[in-house]
């Protein structure tokens, strides 16, 4: 009796061990685990990607069970432009990140860019989107001024006109610039109001007139002043001849 009470001791006592063994060798191979894949995915027009991955190398160094995927997810979060961000791990050895990012329409004043909620963005360069509208006005007017300057844009567009950009100043009067170089003083009474009538005279003048308009004074009751550009030479029968007509 004592021997097989001995046997199964040393049974139980060996399964012990193997399970304990086991144990260790699963939990430091765990530990140890590798990261061998990182698949990023977004559509990267302002994010250098090689910039992300070297953020996030040291973390994935750690391993898969190891990396911090929060710490990942805030170092991304942090690149300028970036709107929104996945990080999750992928068994067996794998990480996967999806980038979303901003999309700004506007500049806004010399550093900052409006995406179209108007909320404000400070990219690592601001001369990367010189070929974006630019807006200039109030701190803490950006998401008002971003919807009256898409207005402006609309109604200036369907005159064939491009805005280049749209300014006010503190004492809340308009100017703006189209990308042919004409500037347009807009005043701060009624300055929409004065820039239609404006544009309802233009379509009077001809396209060639138009061209060699420098800027414009809306800021009369009754009228506007124009200003011509250098070495101008107008055909004024010709516009006298659209005003009969």
């Amino acid at each position: 009796m004592q021997t097989r009470n001995s046997v199964i001791f040393l049974v139980v006592l060996l399964v012990m061990l193997l399970a304990g063994g086991w144990a260790y060798v699963n939990s430091h191979f765990a530990i140890n685990k590798p990261i061998r894949y990182v698949k990023v995915e977004g559509a990267f027009q302002y994010i250098n990607k090689d910039r992300l991955k070297d953020l996030i190398a040291a973390e994935m160094k750690r391993g898969f069970y190891q990396a911090d995927m929060r710490a990942v997810h805030d170092s991304i979060s942090q690149l300028s432009l970036v709107e929104q961000v996945d990080v999750k791990r992928v068994w067996p050895d794998a990480v996967y990140i999806r980038v979303v990012e901003h999309k700004p329409v506007v500049r806004w004043g010399e550093k900052a860019l409006l995406n179209n909620q108007g909320d404000l963005l400070i990219p690592d360069n601001i001369e990367d989107f010189k070929n974006l509208p630019l807006v200039t006005g109030p701190e803490g007017q950006e998401k008002k001024l971003l919807e009256v300057m898409k207005g402006i844009y609309i109604v200036l567009k369907d005159k064939s006109m491009q805005m280049a950009e749209f300014h006010v100043n503190e004492r809340r009067s308009w100017r703006i610039k189209l990308v042919n170089g004409m500037e347009m003083q807009l005043g701060r009474k009624a300055p929409l109001e004065n820039m239609q009538r404006f544009l309802k005279t233009m379509d009077l003048l001809g396209e060639q007139a138009i061209n060699a308009i420098a800027s414009v004074d809306t800021r009369y009751p009754n009228g506007f002043a124009i200003t011509w550009k250098p070495d101008t030479a107008i055909d004024w029968r010709a516009i006298i001849a659209n005003t009969k007509t």
